[in-house]
C-alpha cells in the first residue's frame, strides 16, 4: 500500500475501504432480506454507484419531477400555521384564544411536526434524485440500444448488398 518513496497510496488505500464498507453494507442487507441480485457484488456496486449519484451529486433544488408537478403544489409538505376566522362578531375572540391560549400549548407539537416535515421534503427530494438518475440511465441504455441496432441494421443491410 505504499509508493516506491515508501509513503502510503491513499487513493488505493480508500479504495480498499470503501471496498470493505460495501462488501459490509451488502451482507448486511442480505442478511435482512435484500434481492439476491444484490449476491452478485458488480451489480450491488453499479446498483450502489447509481443511488450515490442520486443522493451526493444531484442538486436537490434542480430535479425535473417537481418541475412536472408544480402544477400541482399539494405534492410539497407545508404546515402553515395561520390563524384566520371567518366570523364577524366572536372572530377576534376565537383568534386570541387561538394565538393566545392553544398555540403555547400546542407549540412543541408544531415543532416536532415542523422538523418531521423537513425530514420528509429531504426524503422526497432524494427519491426524486434516485429516480431521475435511474431515468437518466435507462434513457442513456435505450439510446445505446438504438444506436447498436442501426449499426446491426446498416452492417446486415451493407451485407446483404454485397450478397
Amino acid at each position: 500500500m505504499a509508493d516506491q518513496a515508501g509513503r502510503p497510496n491513499v487513493a488505493r488505500l480508500m479504495r480498499e475501504i470503501e471496498d470493505q464498507v460495501r462488501q459490509q453494507r451488502r451482507t448486511r442487507l442480505l442478511a435482512r432480506g435484500a434481492p439476491d441480485e444484490y449476491r452478485d457484488a458488480e451489480i450491488f456496486a453499479i446498483v450502489e454507484d447509481v443511488l450515490h449519484r442520486a443522493v451526493d451529486q444531484r442538486d436537490l433544488e434542480a430535479l425535473l419531477i417537481p418541475e412536472l408537478l408544480d402544477a400541482d403544489e399539494d405534492w410539497e409538505l407545508q404546515l402553515p400555521l395561520r390563524f384566520e376566522s371567518h366570523r364577524r362578531t366572536t372572530g377576534g375572540l376565537i383568534l386570541f384564544v387561538k394565538k393566545r391560549i392553544l398555540r403555547p400549548l400546542m407549540h412543541w407539537l408544531y415543532e416536532y411536526s415542523l422538523e418531521n416535515f423537513r425530514r420528509q421534503r429531504r426524503v422526497n427530494r432524494l427519491l426524486f434524485a434516485s429516480i431521475e438518475e435511474l431515468a437518466l440511465e435507462n434513457a442513456k441504455l435505450k439510446q445505446d440500444i438504438a444506436e447498436l441496432k442501426d449499426g446491426g441494421i446498416a452492417e446486415r443491410t451493407g451485407r446483404q448488398g454485397h450478397a
